[in-house]
Order: structure tokens, then sequence, then C-alpha cells
């Protein structure tokens, strides 16, 4: 196997660009693809749904779209005890980190005097979550969604992710939407679930928001539907940085690369070190590990390390750092000998995994941190998933007689400026009476 090992100082612009971009350019690619696909079904419903299920998943024209009750009754059945327990522990888990954000009701403040300013915060009407399956199944993925959603307070919530060949879908995904009070799951994948639920269906109902991860033709999908349906946060290929001085042990560090590695040939990992000698001795170990891995893992990491992932040699721990923050990963795993002193250092990533003993196994699972994060460099201003994206505020003010007519002529004064003259007549033509100071 070929592994990208390359010295950040001695790389061309083009080349660092390439790095930095990983897969934006293949999500442009396949956007006319997408279009068509959200038109077709915006167009013709089911039917459109139906025929793209069958020629995506191999799925029979006649299978519901929606799973009926007898699936949730199998899956119960089919999965073992052991998965529940573990399915129910990280749900709790989640459920603890999650409980106290964002709480409902109005914080009020005085501002001056008699203005009393807050914020009403109260939950959205409904969402969808978004759970992939082309390589593999992710019961994670929708505890990771729904659990907030559901300390949110949202009334309605649905799930969609692809069928199998015989339409149904993931058993477990089926028993987490159940603990999670999800009864409404729809059978269907990629572009044109998300047109779905943006635009409702004879058997979907469209809803406000929709969110979760996905590949470069969900990626696509979110972003020409941005105007008609709340994607979220932008959700794209698994990423992560491993950022490593001489200290960590090399073996670990190549098994935790390889762990985002193999979700996908579109994926990023990049181990980020001032130490040659871990550089090569990683480089080792990935050779060894990423054979021992069955297949499509084995091509996936493969194509990830000789792709868009692989090792950088940086002078300095700091430059290092710098360029963690030009890249703003999904995940990062800082494994220096002063892991919170470089954390302080740290402005742009999903999330930070700290020392040799959080894997990014651990954070994916069962922590209770949100493993749903911003990829594609939306770190920079984008945050993971949390109560508060299932949660509206609405600014509410109450004012004083007084404080209205302290306030009036600084209002109107900047009314005028700017040339509204209804704005500043609506200000000084306003007569207030006792009646006015009642809270109604």
């Amino acid at each position: 196997m070929t592994i990208n090992i390359s010295r950040w100082s001695e790389l061309s612009r083009d080349e660092r660009e390439k790095i930095l971009s990983r897969s934006k350019l293949d999500i442009a690619g396949v956007s006319d693809t997408v279009a068509s696909i959200i038109l077709d079904v915006q167009e013709r419903g089911d039917a459109a749904i139906r025929e793209l299920n069958h020629q995506f998943d191999g799925t029979p024209l006649d299978a519901p779209i929606l799973a009926p009750e007898r699936h949730f009754e199998e899956a119960r059945e089919l999965i073992p005890q052991s998965l529940k327990n573990a399915i129910g522990y990280s749900i709790e888990n989640v459920r603890r980190f999650h409980a106290h954000q964002e709480p409902d009701g109005i914080l009020w403040r005085e501002l001056r005097q008699g203005i009393m300013a807050g914020e009403r915060t109260v939950p959205i009407e409904s969402a969808a979550f978004y759970v992939p399956r082309g390589r593999g199944s992710f019961p994670s993925m929708l505890y990771m969604m729904a659990v907030p959603a559901m300390i949110a307070g949202v009334r309605h919530m649905v799930a969609a992710s692809p069928p199998d060949s015989t339409g149904r879908i993931d058993p477990a995904c089926l028993y987490t939407a159940e603990l999670c009070g999800i009864r409404k799951l729809y059978a269907i994948g990629g572009a044109q679930a998300w047109a779905a639920l943006a635009y409702g269906t004879e058997s979907v109902e469209r809803v406000d928001k929709c969110i979760g991860p996905g590949n470069k033709y969900v990626a696509a999908a979110k972003k020409i539907l941005s105007d008609k349906l709340d994607c979220g946060l932008p959700a794209g290929p698994s990423e992560s940085i491993i950022l490593a001085d001489s200290s960590p042990d090399a073996q670990d560090v190549a098994r935790n690369l390889l762990v985002e590695a193999e979700h996908g040939s579109d994926s990023a990992a990049l181990l980020i070190t001032n130490s040659a000698k871990l550089a090569e001795q990683v480089g080792e170990y990935l050779v060894a590990f990423s054979q021992a891995l069955p297949e499509p893992r084995r091509s996936y990491v493969n194509q990830v390390l000789s792709g868009y992932g692989g090792i950088l040699i940086v002078e300095t721990i700091e430059e290092g750092i710098d360029l963690v923050n030009q890249f703003a990963t999904e995940h990062l795993q800082i494994r220096t000998s002063k892991p919170f002193e470089t954390l302080n250092l740290i402005s742009n990533a999903g999330e930070i995994l700290l020392g040799d003993n959080v894997p990014f196994s651990v954070a994916n699972y069962s922590v209770g941190t949100n493993a749903i994060l911003p990829t594609g460099g939306s770190a920079r201003t984008w945050s993971g998933i949390s109560v508060r994206d299932f949660k509206k505020r609405s600014s509410v003010v109450y004012l004083t007689v007084d404080a209205l007519n302290k306030l009036r002529p600084h209002a109107s004064l900047l009314a005028e400026y700017e040339g509204f003259p209804a704005h500043q007549r609506a200000l000084d033509k306003w007569v207030p009476t006792k009646k006015t100071d009642r809270k109604k």
C-alpha cells in the first residue's frame, strides 16, 4: 500500500490546498446528478422513491417506504441482549451529557431601569434524522441525534435510513429508534431521502429540520435544499487528525489513525507530528494493521492514506497546531506530552480528545459527548450536535413609560439619520397612557 508521508514545509501551494480541501471537489462533481434526483422526488413523490430505492439499494418496487410495526417487533428479537445493553448504556451517557443544555423559558435582564429584555426558548416542531448505511450500520448515529432532540422537547421526530435488498432498515436502528421515542422510520437513502423530507410525499411527512452525516451525494443534497430545509451542521465524509510529538506509542497512534479512515475512501485521516521517528514507525504499523482489516475496510484505509490522509511532518508542534487550526477537523486527538497546554492553543475542531486514554472509538459511541460533528472545515464556525440545535429563540421586550420616554429620542435620531420617516413618526407621535404600562 502507499501512504502519503510528507514534510509540510516542502509541499507546494497546490499540494497544501488539496490536503486542506479534502473531498470538496468530489462533492461539487455530483451536484448535477443530485439536483436531478431532488427534482424527480419533488415531482413524482413515492413513485420516484421506490424506483430510486430499487436502483441504488436493490429494494423490491413494492417494499414499504414507512417501516411497518412488524419490523420493529422483529428487530427486538433479532439483535442480541449484549448489543441492546451497549445501546442502552451509551444512550444514557448521551442523555446525561446533554441533559442540562439550553433550558426552556425566558431569561430576563434589566438592561436599564425599565428596559426589560430576554430570550424565550422553545423547541422546534419537527425534526428528522438521517442514518447512512452504504458502508455499515450506524445505530450510534441515530441516538446521537435523537437524544438531544428528545431532551429539547421536539414533538414530531422521524428518521430515514437506506433499506437493504429486502426493503428493511437495519434492526439495531429500529431498536434504537424505539428507545428514543421514534415510531416513523422511512426506508430511503441518499439524496432522495433528503428531498422527500424537504418536500414531503404521499408516505413521507415534510419536516422543518433534518440532520445527519452522509457521503458526497448527501452533502450535495444539503447544499441544494438549504433554502427549503434546515439541514443543520455540515456533516459530510468523516475526518480526523492526530497531533503528536515524540511521546505517544506508535502502535496506538496507528490504530487510532485507522478509525476514521475505515469509514470510506472519501474520508480524511492525518497524523501531524514533529517527530520523524514517530512518523516512520506509525507508517510501518499502518501497513501491517491495514492488511489485517477485512474488505471493504482494507480498501477504504488504503485509499484514504494515499488520498486525503497520511502523515505530515512539521518542524515544530507550534507549526502543527497552526495546521490543525487551518484544517478545522471533525475529530482531533492531542497526543503530546502536555495535552492540556496544547489544548489552549487549539481554536478549530469539532471535538478534542486529550491524552493517551481517549481513543476515537469511545467518543464515537459511548462517552456521551456528541459524535455528529462539523466536517469540511466547518468547525471554524459550527459546533457538534446539541440540544441547542433543536431549540429556537425569540427576543422578548417590555418597557415602562419612563423607559420609553428616555429611549425614544435616541431611536428617533437614528431613524432620521437612516431615512425612515415612518419609524421616526411611530416614536415621536407615541402618547403612552397608564394602560400602556400594564403587562398583558
